[in-house]
């Protein structure tokens, strides 16, 4: 695997196979990805679609079965050590030290990563202050709220300044306002530089913070792009919807048959059309009803959501 400057994240055909008292079991199945420096990356998929076993080998933590990834130019297996000093990782589960205070857990990361203890008081009262969490330094972490935790948990994984910060669901559990507050830090964090992975099952989350997404399922990646681009790729249908002052205009009866339309459906005098080319096809609608006589008393066209996507692209199983 060719170092690229550019490139903070890189996995080629990465699989990872556990084995158990019922057989293998393939939790990754030859994901393919790069991360941009600098970027906000999402990994999209529901539960058990092999997200974290991702993250999981990228931060060290997890052996790849076969393929190859490296982060920062390092290969997580061959030079292990090197990509740990470069990574933060923030996992979905409160792992902070219930034996230190808020500051020292902050502290005793410094420390590690080699800070003197200047540097380590004088770097946690940084992150602190920039998380808000001035007013709790002393607190036991487990007396936190779950959005001050997650703050917390997200600033000891900054305390050695990585190159890359890895964010394994970070909004589970959280309420609505944390959550929106967590997406406005992270933001922050990426206007400064910052590259960010992220796994999420969110839709508005990973449209709202990601420059670019992969949607995994079943251990592959099933598509990747901007939101917009999954939007425009994916085969989900456009929903065009016309109204009209009278009957719907008779011309309109084949439309159902044309290539790229899944469905009509006709109420009074209204008509929606479900279809994966809907260029020109408003217009017509429109053309139709003039030619008729009739006049168009609303219109609208709504492109696929991005969870149509998702749905589309990874069914409606219940999934545990």
């Amino acid at each position: 695997m060719t170092p690229t400057p550019e490139i903070a994240v890189r996995t080629e055909d990465l699989h990872k196979t556990y084995s158990g008292p019922k057989g293998d079991v393939p939790a990754v199945r030859g994901i393919d990805l790069d991360v941009r420096r600098g970027e906000f990356f999402g990994l999209l998929g529901p539960n058990g679609a092999g997200k974290s076993t991702t993250i999981g080998m990228l931060t060290t933590l997890v052996k790849p079965t076969s393929g190859k990834a490296s982060v920062c130019g390092f290969d997580v297996v061959d030079d292990s050590v090197e990509v740990k000093r470069r990574i933060g990782m923030v996992s979905q589960n409160n792992t902070l030290d219930s034996e230190l205070t808020a500051v020292e857990n902050l502290e005793f990361r410094g420390r590690f990563f080699g800070l003197g203890p200047r540097a380590a008081k004088r770097r946690a009262d940084e992150l602190l202050e920039l998380f808000g969490l001035t007013d709790r330094r002393d607190g036991n972490p487990f007396e936190l709220s779950g959005g001050q935790a997650k703050r917390l948990m997200i600033g000891r994984a900054l305390v050695h300044r990585p190159e890359v910060l890895f964010l394994d669901e970070p909004t589970a559990g959280l309420d609505p306002q944390n959550r929106v507050n967590l997406w406005d830090l992270l933001r922050d964090l990426q206007s400064q530089g910052q590259t960010i992975l992220l796994t999420t099952h969110y839709m508005e989350e990973a449209e709202v913070l990601c420059d670019r997404l992969a949607v995994v399922d079943h251990g592959e990646v099933l598509a990747r792009g901007t939101a917009a681009e999954l939007k425009d790729s994916a085969g989900a249908d456009t929903v065009i919807t016309v109204s009209y002052d009278g009957d719907v205009p008779a011309k309109l009866d084949g439309l159902a048959d044309r290539a790229g339309i899944s469905k009509v459906e006709v109420n009074g005098g209204q008509v929606r059309v479900f279809s994966t080319a809907p260029e020109g096809l408003l217009g017509e609608l429109v053309s139709a009803g003039a030619a008729a006589g009739v006049n168009v008393t609303d219109a609208s066209q709504l492109r696929p959501s991005l969870e149509t996507v998702f749905l589309n692209l990874t069914g409606r199983d219940y999934r545990d």
